[in-house]
This record gives structure tokens, sequence and C-alpha cells, in this order.
């Protein structure tokens, strides 16, 4: 049998994904702003019949023996931590805002392989943004390429992310209002909107890892607050404090906090 050519596969992978992605939008805003069903999980975190509904929907659409499947609304099967290919969704990334119909909310979806994201699509549908990146070859919006903000200067930067991060940069820092979806936040350094992001502890894979392509293929970087880069699919998908920003602006982010920890929370 002849070997599978990677670079195609992830193009076919894109494809899909992206397909899937877009017709879970189309899901999702049946749903918005309606008089839908929702309640609170056992963490006290708040899930909708929209966030089942877009699950259920992606995983058979994404389907595939090869491909292990990580979902913030499906009970984890360990036996993903034996594949080296895993689906990582979100299906409502920020249900609050969804809940409130507020627009700020996303689907996040990422093919990871060998512990890093490889295929990352993420859609909001309120605002029609369409974010997509394949490894190695850029991160586009609505089709088209994008850039994180280069330089290093942190002077009336714009970011988003929890106070106790706000409150240890420079006093002329613009600080956005609250963007629901941790993924949706992280990847508007992606492409320019924010000049960083930060996100408290206690995210998960699903919140992360299609936005984390996003931002490296854009040309910046996220990591945590020691400066590793992220793994994924591990036994607790569960990440410390992080930092997105331009390459140069995260190293001069990471200088300034020298190691500083957030409090808890998105």
């Amino acid at each position: 049998m002849p070997a599978i050519d990677h670079d195609s596969d992830l193009a076919v992978q894109a494809e899909k994904l992206s397909g899937a992605v877009r017709a879970a939008g189309d899901i999702a805003l049946k749903f918005f702003r309606a008089d839908v069903r929702s309640w609170n999980k056992g963490n006290a975190s708040p899930v909708s019949e929209a966030d089942i509904a877009v699950d259920e929907f992606l995983r058979e659409r994404l389907a595939d023996t090869d491909i292990a499947w990580l979902s913030e609304e499906t009970e984890d099967d360990p036996t993903r931590l034996q594949m080296r290919r895993v689906w990582v969704i979100d299906p409502i990334d920020g249900t609050r805002g969804y809940i409130a119909g507020k627009p700020d909310w996303s689907i996040s979806a990422a093919l990871v392989e060998d512990g890093r994201p490889v295929v990352g699509a993420l859609f909001a549908p309120a605002t029609d943004d369409f974010y997509l990146a394949v490894a190695g070859e850029g991160a586009t919006l609505n089709g088209k390429p994008i850039t994180a903000n280069g330089g290093d200067s942190l002077a009336a930067m714009r970011v988003a992310g929890p106070l106790s991060a706000a409150e240890r940069l420079p006093a002329d820092t613009v600080i956005v209002p609250k963007i629901h979806s941790l993924a949706l936040r992280i990847a508007k350094t992606a492409n320019g909107a924010l000049d960083a992001a930060f996100a408290g502890g206690n995210s998960h894979d699903w919140d992360l890892a299609a936005a984390d392509l996003l931002v490296h293929e854009a040309g910046g970087t996220l990591t945590d607050v020691r400066g590793r880069i992220l793994t994924y699919n591990c036994p607790e998908p569960v990440h410390s404090p992080l930092i997105a920003a331009g390459l140069q602006r995260h190293a001069a982010l990471m200088a300034r906090f020298e190691m500083a920890r957030f409090e808890k929370g998105r």
C-alpha cells in the first residue's frame, strides 16, 4: 500500500472539518436568541440543548476509526490516549454569552496529532467569521491570510483576559470588553484585533486547540506563563494560565510578568 502524503491528508481533513463546522453553525443559529433550554453541569458551568445538538452532529460528521474524540460535551473515553490523532471539539465555546443572546460565541474544532493541533477551524456564526489554519500553511479569516501584530512595545496595547492579568500591564493598556468565547479571544490575536490575550487557569483542550494553531500559523505564539508550548490529548486536558501574542510582544510580556501566576478562572 502506498504511503499517504501527510500534507495532502491534512488538506482533506481541513476541507472535511470546514464543511462540518460551517454546517454546525447553522444548527447553533437555529437555537440562538430563541427559547433554548439550558441547565448547569456538575461543575456549575452552563450547557444548552444547542451544545448537545452541535456536539452530536459533529461527532457523526467527523467519525473516523483512526481518529479519537475529545469534546466538552461528551463523556471522556480514555482510549483516546492510545491514538496519535484526536478531534478536539467545543461545540459552543462561550455558552453563557450564547444563552444571553450575545454574538461572541464560537464553534471550536481541531485535529490534534501527537499532542499538537495540525488543523483548526473556529467559527463565530453570529458574526459569520470563519477562521481556518493548517500546520505549515498559515491561517485565514474568511479566506484571507491573517498575521499577528508585530513589534515588542507594550504601550497602549489592546488586550483581553482576566483582570488579574491586566493589573500587571502598563496603565495605558486598553482592556476590551469580556469575550465569552476563550477560543475567539485568543484567535483575535491571530488576526491583529488584539495585541495580546490572556487566560486564567483551568482552561481545557477544547477551548484552546484550534485557536492555538491559528495564533502560531499567524506568526504568534500561545504558551503558559513559563513559556511552554501546550501539549494536547493528555490524561487531564487542563491547562495553567496562558499568554497569546505576536512573538516579540509575547517575549516582552513574559519578561514583564516574570513567571507571575494569574488568579484561577477564565
